[in-house]
């Protein structure tokens, strides 16, 4: 009896170890598939069990919590900053696309999110108390009916420093209080926006485009920074997921996107063959092509457009940096802040490939993707105070080169 029991015992114990081993397997051969497949797993399962975006109540909690915390004045003191009205995640290698706009330039986020597949970042500027209220009710219509603003897009607003802005009450103002859909909302801010240039404000109070990028760009490893009346062509985020995904070879080079501008925005070409299409028309041409042609030469139009045809995203060919030119580009690593000292029009973009240039990066242009500008760039006649600031920047940027060579003194690259 005793024998049978101590039987029974042996075979149980076997039994339970059999099962821990089977268990221990099988964790193993997880452990094993996610390593090996563990990207190409993840994104099909989100294919068919995306993650659920947060719930409006907790988007509208951050907008309050945002606003309440009154803001931090930028480093000049001239402007306030609220950062986070909403927010976004972003995995280590994903690809914000950062713009900035006016309240009224607010109108052209749709299009990006169309074009755009993964997250966004935009800096808002406010001049006028009037224009703040606009944006936090904005903030809030749009982050309670949209639901790719709450799961896509980080909004951040900046006023002058003597304003502030308040948590919106929803009632006011009373026409976005009756807003029931996304579309909606943005057919709302068309009927009572003024979109125009973000710099030409008609106010006395100076646009602060680089203060504007890097609140955009803040907190991502890698980012494309862009102006807000820009397209990126279809397809442009994945591809640069899948390329980034596959090596990480690109800590020290930018990628460069060739810019386009169109000359009617009524249909924005999504892809190359479209684009080439109308470039080989006249409808389509280098970005800045009648304000400053040197500006975007190196990106060298005549090479990209002759291209063969792929369909992978990749680098075709290295352009040495020279200046002026101010390409749009993906980077990652320790990428040079834009100098906030430059505001308003002229040479804060030029400032910052300057230093990239000598701070070690190279650029490639990408063969497929691009950005389309919506309409042709023309000269403008500018108040006399702006005109002033352009001015302003030109020195600046002189003495912003000599500031390089002290603070690069063993590289030997220069603007």
């Amino acid at each position: 009896m005793q024998m049978s029991y101590a039987i029974r015992c042996a075979f149980y114990q076997l039994l339970l170890a059999a099962l821990m081993l089977v268990a221990m397997l099988q964790l193993l051969y997880l452990s094993l598939l996610s390593g090996l497949h563990g990207q190409e797993e993840q994104d099909q399962y989100f294919e068919f069990f995306p993650p659920s975006p947060r719930s409006v109540d907790q988007v509208k909690t951050q907008l309050r919590t945002a606003l309440a915390s009154g803001g931090v004045l930028d480093a000049s003191g001239d402007y306030r900053v609220y950062r986070g009205l909403l927010k976004t995640t972003m995995e280590p290698n994903d690809v914000i696309l950062a713009t900035h706009a006016s309240v009224d330039n607010l109108l052209h986020l749709s299009g990006l999110l169309e074009r755009w597949e993964g997250p966004l970042s935009v800096s808002v500027f406010a001049a006028t108390k009037e224009e703040a209220q606009l944006a936090t009710v904005l903030a809030y219509a749009l982050s309670s009916h949209c639901p790719d603003m709450r799961a896509r897009v980080a909004m951040h607003l900046v006023c002058p420093s003597r304003y502030e802005a308040a948590v919106p009450d929803p009632r006011e103002p009373g026409e976005f209080a009756l807003l029931r859909s996304c579309q909606e909302v943005f057919d709302k801010l068309a009927r009572v926006a003024q979109p125009g240039i973000n710099y030409a404000l008609g106010t006395n109070v100076s646009y602060p485009n680089n203060l504007l990028r890097n609140l955009a760009r803040e907190g991502a490893n890698y980012a494309l920074v862009i102006d807000v009346d820009m397209v990126p062509s279809e397809g442009l985020w994945r591809g640069l997921r899948e390329m980034l995904d596959q090596s990480n070879q690109w800590g020290s080079t930018a990628l460069v996107v060739p810019a386009f501008e169109i000359r009617r925005a009524r249909r924005m070409p999504m892809n190359k063959n479209e684009l080439v299409q109308l470039y080989q028309v006249g409808e389509v041409r280098p970005f800045y092509y009648g304000l400053c042609t040197p500006c975007q030469a190196p990106t060298n139009y005549s090479r990209w457009v002759n291209l063969p045809e792929e369909s992978l995203l990749r680098p075709a060919y290295v352009v040495p940096w020279q200046d002026p030119w101010e390409p749009f580009y993906v980077a990652g690593g320790k990428v040079p802040t834009f100098d906030e000292r430059f505001r308003q029009y002229g040479f804060n973009r030029i400032s910052q490939a300057c230093e990239l240039h000598v701070a070690g990066f190279d650029f490639e242009v990408l063969n497929e993707g691009f950005l389309v500008h919506k309409g042709f760039k023309e000269a403008l006649k500018f108040h006399p105070q702006k005109e002033a600031e352009n001015q302003h920047n030109k020195i600046l940027y002189r003495q912003f080169k000599q500031e390089l060579k002290a603070k690069y003194p063993n590289s030997p690259r220069r603007c």
